[in-house]
């Protein structure tokens, strides 16, 4: 949560505001408390927009549906000024992760949770219908898992039954693969509408990935109208269940009551209720309601009368710890309450990420670049990084590099100018981000340190040994310790929360990419090897070896699967490694199996280059679901041991077969757009992509390339 800053009101009704929870394109929402102590998200339209007819009547409309809507399932509307002034509306918090944070961190619900999300949800929808709306935008975001229940948040495009979807700009107010087809068609919609999004939430909740997926919007949106959801991971009665939900024909799907009757689990009346608040998600509920007593229970005190937590201590504490959602769906709150040492709070006070600003797209049709030509970067910092370094971070508005005399260096995204630098942090440690909000570094005595990434101001440290920073999740930091042990240095106390021994196999191969996701951590070794273990304790769960020879071995993780190269490039689920699927090329001159170079995935496809023992390869890309070729490079290139980077509209190789060359292929066609030859034939050369920008490390120099 930021401080308020000039311009923001200090009132809004009753409600004294405190900060500023988050902010969109049409409004903010500031955490506000009454003369009670009732803490409130209190979301208001921009006075820039108040001109704005449309704008306004949208606001307006949000509160109407959100005062007209009585159910349990929504959040509460504790007051709303419409008329005169600024317009504004104050919701209660609603304290617990959402759908998406939940599956992200410990994967899909179980069966009976599932049953109880879409129990829950259909009675919410049922209530949200009977007031004579239709939410339009449920999606797992919009889902707050609370010890109440499920709650439905944000009415931002809510309308009567009787409105159309489509905007008088022309723009399709849709999240992709939630939005029904009638939707995407700019049709009227119907309350059908809102349980086809209910369907794709289910599946979503059921197996960890989307109903529906494409490389790009319109891709997505096609696959709506037209395509077949992606059944994968559903058992046979929850297919049965689900599947009516997502019928094309709005006619054709169930009422949010036959839902919740159908998704009743057997047994006792109120089941649902308790069915899914175990394990996991009840845990991440309890902690933030924790959390939320400090806030919410007294009236604010002020640190002079001593009984309560002040001003001051409530702004420290939102910034850095579990989430509080606003009903209004604009914005998040922070905030970590420990202890009573104000230093060791402020430490743990950081802003929100910031924005990135993006590069402008180039256009051949413009004239900005010839096909098959070399573009030109847009800038280039001579000297900024070292040969040794890791590969760029790029973190929002600064891309951090390595240097072996200037430590850690943050340059300026825009023009490459250097915003800071941290000498005594050693480049072979390898850094992280921590959610774009933090960089994780290590100095030469194995202190973990961290620092703001757009000032470089140091934040919390601890004395962690170690060795090699390996990979970072929500709850923690995994590192290397000097004396080859795995550790787990937690995010919201800096505390060591585990440490294990590595196999003897592992202890001195371990490479420095592992992959974590929903609770598993994947690590791999220089020898081939892979192993899984549990964040919460560093238990192992399931082991491959000799996946690799020639190539480094490194996983990628998404929705539940982590993608592994070596002697074949395949799919596994993370859980318990289980072979999904496996693809293998062979070499056409003498037929010898090629190895798989280190993949990545993008919009439902696992790209990766095969190359054969002299390093000629070529690259390819595949369906995340069945293995399934969907595109091939039209260029075969050198060497090929980095990955291959989407951005704008293209696929960037980097090919070392002779002087290093950064080549980018159309997504569409295959065909090779551009090239561009590095200068100084240097061939140590790692590259990073963010912000339509690509960033090129080469020779010590640090370059920005364009993208179309």
């Amino acid at each position: 949560m930021r401080h308020l800053e000039t311009g923001d009101p200090l009132r809004l009704g009753p409600y004294r505001l405190l900060g500023v929870l988050g902010e969109g394109g049409m409004g903010k929402v500031y955490v506000g408390q009454d003369h009670a102590g009732t803490v409130a998200a209190v979301k208001v339209l921009r006075p820039e927009l108040a001109h704005d007819t449309g704008l306004a009547q949208r606001f307006v409309r949000e509160a109407l549906a959100a005062q007209t809507v009585r159910s349990p399932g929504v959040a509460a509307v504790l007051g709303a000024q419409t008329e005169g002034g600024r317009p504004w509306i104050a919701t209660e918090f609603l304290v617990g992760p959402t759908l998406d944070q939940i599956v992200d961190l410990h994967g899909p619900l179980d069966g009976a949770g599932v049953r109880a999300l879409a129990t829950s949800v259909a009675r919410t929808l049922r209530d949200i219908h009977a007031a004579g709306f239709v939410h339009r935008d449920l999606k797992p975001p919009n889902i707050v898992l609370t010890s109440a229940g499920p709650r439905v948040i944000d009415f931002g495009i809510a309308r009567p039954e009787h409105g159309l979807t489509l905007t008088t700009t022309g723009q399709i107010p849709v999240t992709p693969g939630y939005g029904a087809p009638e939707q995407v068609l700019g049709r009227r919609v119907a309350p059908a509408a809102d349980v086809f999004s209910l369907g794709a939430v289910l599946v979503y909740a059921a197996t960890g990935h989307r109903a529906f997926q494409g490389s790009h919007v319109a891709a997505v949106q096609y696959e709506v109208v037209h395509g077949e959801p992606r059944w994968q991971g559903l058992t046979p009665e929850q297919h049965a269940l689900i599947a009516p939900c997502l019928a094309k024909d709005p006619t054709e799907r169930p009422t949010p009551e036959q839902i919740a009757t159908a998704f009743a689990p057997p047994g006792k009346p109120g089941k649902a209720d308790v069915a899914w608040r175990r394990g996991p998600v009840a845990d991440a509920i309890k902690e933030r309601e924790r959390e939320i007593k400090n806030l919410s229970a007294p009236l604010l005190p002020t640190a002079e009368n001593g009984t309560g937590p002040s001003r001051r201590r409530l702004l420290t504490g939102f910034a850095a710890g579990g989430a509080v959602l606003a009903a209004g769906g604009t914005g998040t709150g922070w905030w970590l309450l420990r202890g009573n040492d104000r230093g060791r709070d402020d430490l743990f006070t950081y802003p929100p990420a910031t924005t990135t600003p993006a590069a402008r797209l180039l256009s051949a049709d413009d004239g900005d670049y010839i096909v098959g030509g070399s573009p030109k970067p847009l800038w280039e910092a001579s000297d900024a990084t070292d040969s040794d370094s890791p590969t760029p971070l790029p973190v929002r508005d600064v891309v951090i590099v390595g240097h072996v005399i200037h430590g850690l260096v943050a340059l300026n995204v825009v023009d490459g100018k250097r915003r800071w630098n941290a000498p005594t942090m050693l480049l072979t440690r390898r850094y992280l981000s921590l959610s774009d909000r933090l960089v994780a570094a290590a100095d030469e005595h194995g202190v973990l340190h961290t620092f703001i990434p757009s000032t470089g101001e140091p934040k919390w440290t601890v004395k962690a040994d170690v060795e090699l920073l390996l990979a970072v999740d929500g709850a923690a930091v995994y590192v290397l310790t000097r004396d080859h042990r795995l550790r787990a240095v937690g995010r919201s106390d800096a505390r060591i929360r585990w440490t294990v021994p590595l196999p003897e196999d592992f202890r001195k191969t371990v490479l420095p990419r592992p992959a974590a996701h929903r609770g598993t951590l994947v690590l791999t070794t220089s020898t081939g090897h892979v192993m899984a273990v549990d964040t919460r304790d560093g238990r192992t769960r399931w082991t491959a070896r000799d996946l690799a020879k020639e190539r480094f071995l490194i996983p990628v993780a998404q929705d539940g699967v982590v993608y592994l190269n070596g002697k074949k490039l395949s799919a596994r689920r993370i859980s318990d490694g289980k072979e999904l699927w496996s693809r293998t090329e062979r070499y056409y001159a003498d037929h010898s199996i090629e190895e798989w170079a280190w993949p990545s995935v993008y919009d439902g496809m696992v790209y990766a280059t095969a190359c054969e023992h002299d390093g000629y390869a070529e690259a390819y890309g595949f369906d995340v679901r069945t293995g399934t070729r969907r595109w091939q490079g039209g260029t075969a290139m050198g060497v090929a041991d980095l990955p291959i980077l989407q951005q704008g509209h293209g696929l960037w190789l980097m090919d070392n077969g002779g002087p290093p060359t950064v080549r980018t292929a159309s997504m569409d066609t295959s065909d090779e757009i551009w090239s561009y030859e590095l200068p100084d034939g240097e061939h140590n050369v790692t590259f990073a992509a963010q912000g339509n920008r690509v960033f090129v490390t080469s020779g010590g120099s640090l370059r920005a390339l364009p993208v179309f």
